[in-house]
């Protein structure tokens, strides 16, 4: 390709490609940020924010909690699951 096809801007250096592949930044634990904030197996509406379609518990680099949160997060699922609060697998 010749400079004038590409305008005035340089290509980035590294080649084509260089910024494409770069990581998404880690957010912070939405429950270590809010104290007020409470994990409750009584609650099924915001577990479910932490459940596939298909009734499988997110994991944690998409939930985006800690370690910590993330397990609290796994017993509440799976005590709501066996009240029944939440189904096991979807319909």
């Amino acid at each position: 390709m010749k400079d004038k096809d590409r305008g005035s801007v340089p290509p980035p250096p590294g080649g084509e490609m260089a910024g494409a592949f770069r990581r998404a930044r880690r957010r912070g634990c939405t429950y270590c940020s809010d104290e007020a904030q409470k994990i409750d197996y009584k609650d099924p509406q915001s577990l479910r924010y932490f459940v596939t379609e298909r009734g499988k518990i997110v994991p944690r680099r998409i939930s985006g909690a800690c370690a910590k949160h993330q397990r609290e997060i796994q017993v509440a699922v799976k005590r709501a699951r066996n009240i029944a609060l939440l189904p096991f697998t979807s319909n």
